[in-house]
């Protein structure tokens, strides 16, 4: 089970100077992939329990276009281990112009993690 979700970041996502992303939104991305995986998966939102790994591989700048790739990779009663991955697939050059920016030829890696999830308990249970 997968899901993608892909989003501009915008000037407002900007949080450090020169336009700088923080880490903090890109959790927020992969805490939305997740609960799309918890809908497919269990029909209910779930809660993010924890996370074990969180790597931030490269910057992430306003006006950049992020793909949000999650996958369950196990299922336990009521919890699911997830793997997700953020990459960088349009780049803003805004050095070039305000509107400027290019498709990547391949996607950029820019962050990753894994952790677990919880749904509830069935309510006819």
């Amino acid at each position: 089970m997968s899901s993608l979700i892909r989003v501009r970041m915008s000037l407002a996502d900007a949080h450090y100077g020169g336009n700088l992303v923080a880490g903090a939104k890109i959790m927020e991305l992969f805490g939305d992939a997740a609960t799309e995986l918890c809908i497919r998966h269990d029909g209910d939102e779930g809660l993010f329990a924890s996370y074990d790994r969180v790597e931030f591989k490269k910057p992430v700048f306003a006006g950049d276009f992020l793909e949000i790739r999650g996958r369950i990779t196990q299922v336990g009663r009521r919890s699911r281990k997830v793997e997700l991955e953020a990459y960088k697939v349009i780049e803003a050059h805004p050095e070039e112009g305000p509107s400027v920016a290019r498709v990547l030829d391949e996607p950029l890696l820019v962050a990753r993690a894994t952790g677990t999830v919880v749904v509830p308990k069935p309510k006819d249970s």
